[in-house]
């Protein structure tokens, strides 16, 4: 799963002890393992191998450039969704030509920059958009290939903030429209109309909402390949499961098992957006107790990490195992789960210091005894937890550690007060 294992009672990122890495950094620091990241991506590799597909790290899930560097050289396309991710894939040496770009509102100016960059290809999201995309790349003389997102409207059963393959959702054109996109727009001379995108969301926990979905989409590329269009590619987008709890989410084999029988022999070229699922597992939050307190019947424990540092259990109600860096050897947790019970533990709610209710990590968790000092992990939160980190309450945003074996370097520099207001001045 990663390489975050506990060592007589002490927690290690690969071969280095997190006590170590806090001290030397401080917290709240996010420690990413290298050999996790790769461990996940040369998986999806594998599994897929039989279709040579083009698998397009998706940047909004963590996108330190130094750790996009890595994924470069681990032959990695990229999944972005704005001019500023497009920069950072230029910036960590990144392939533009293995750049698919989604999103429901590209600017002028962002769309400009792509077409320069001559990326893979612009996931279209509206007859709007393929229009100004049509019009851009006539101006700039240029001839991109574009995708259009289809809503296969399969229900990933996820969160309703992370499902985007439904018909009510602002995502993409419904698959019953999508003939007479190609219809009005397939003919162009500005732009190749060649593939089709979906995504139905994240963190989903079953292979069975992408074989539905395929399988629809298949059926309208049939179509459209028999009205005279060429269709040479079909994104299936991201989404894919990570384990928040030990063996919950299908394995890329698991996935691969179903996805590769469907799309073989199709002369189809599959382009794959996998985050989460690289992601997730390869990062912990570390974070030092403040303080213990009661109030009434709860004992909260109070961390130096907040809301603004990792968002996802306030904005999700995602859970995340939570545990000491350092504990009795009794207290080693053999996986992770909601529910472990193992004698001496408290029933606490581990919160932050920002001012809002909502500001907490877990509630109502049963955890090892805790006591000011004490350094807590926060685990799997190496997808859309630093990407979506703010400055809110006049906070500096965490340090990012990568960690290589028996090494590691700082990869991202706590922000400093001035840091905050430098762009004022």
């Amino acid at each position: 799963m990663d390489y975050f294992r506990y060592k007589e009672g002490n927690l290690f990122a690969e071969d280095v002890n997190v006590e170590k890495i806090a001290a030397k950094v401080d917290t709240p620091t996010y420690i990413y393992s290298l050999a996790t990241f790769k461990e996940h991506l040369q998986k999806i590799q594998k599994a897929y191998s039989e279709l040579s597909p083009a698998i397009c790290f998706s940047v909004k899930a963590c996108s330190n450039i130094n750790i996009l560097k890595k994924l470069v050289q681990l032959g990695s396309g990229f999944d972005i969704v704005s001019g500023g991710e497009l920069y950072r894939v230029l910036q960590a040496g990144g392939d533009s030509s293995k750049v698919v770009y989604a999103g429901v509102g590209k600017t002028d100016k962002e769309i400009v920059e792509s077409l320069k960059a001559d990326i893979g290809y612009f996931n279209i999201e509206s007859e709007a958009e393929l229009e100004n995309l049509i019009r851009l790349a006539k101006q700039q003389g240029r001839k991109p290939k574009a995708a259009l997102r289809v809503n296969p409207d399969v229900d990933p059963q996820t969160h309703t903030y992370t499902t985007t393959g439904k018909k009510e959702t602002k995502f993409g054109v419904d698959i019953e429209r999508a003939a007479k996109v190609f219809s009005d727009y397939g003919d162009n001379d500005a732009v190749s109309l060649c593939a089709i995108h979906i995504h139905l969301g994240s963190a989903g926990h079953t292979v069975e909402p992408y074989r539905e979905a395929i399988e629809k989409v298949l059926k309208l590329v049939e179509r459209l390949r028999n009205d005279g269009y060429k269709i040479e590619a079909l994104d299936i987008g991201g989404g894919y499961g990570a384990d928040y709890i030990t063996g919950t989410a299908p394995s890329a084999a698991d996935y691969a098992s179903v996805i590769v029988p469907l799309l073989k022999g199709r002369d189809i070229k599959l382009i794959l957006e996998p985050g989460a699922s690289i992601a997730a597992n390869a990062a912990i939050l570390v974070t030092r107790t403040l303080y213990v307190k009661t109030g009434g019947s709860k004992k909260f424990v109070i961390v130096d990490a907040a809301m603004n540092d990792l968002i996802r259990p306030p904005l999700y109600g995602a859970f995340h195992f939570i545990w000491p860096a350092r504990v009795e050897q009794k207290y080693e947790p053999k996986y992770r789960d909601k529910d472990l019970k193992l004698k001496g533990m408290e029933v606490i709610d581990v919160v932050g210091p920002v001012c809002e209710g909502a500001d907490f990590f877990a509630k109502a968790r049963a955890l090892p005894p805790v006591k000011r000092g004490d350094l807590l992990s926060i685990f799997a939160a190496g997808a859309y937890g630093f990407t979506m980190s703010s400055n809110y309450n006049g906070r500096r945003r965490a340090a990012e550690v990568l960690v290589d074996g028996t090494q590691f370097e700082v990869i991202r520099k706590r922000e400093t007060y001035e840091d905050l207001t430098a762009l004022e001045q």
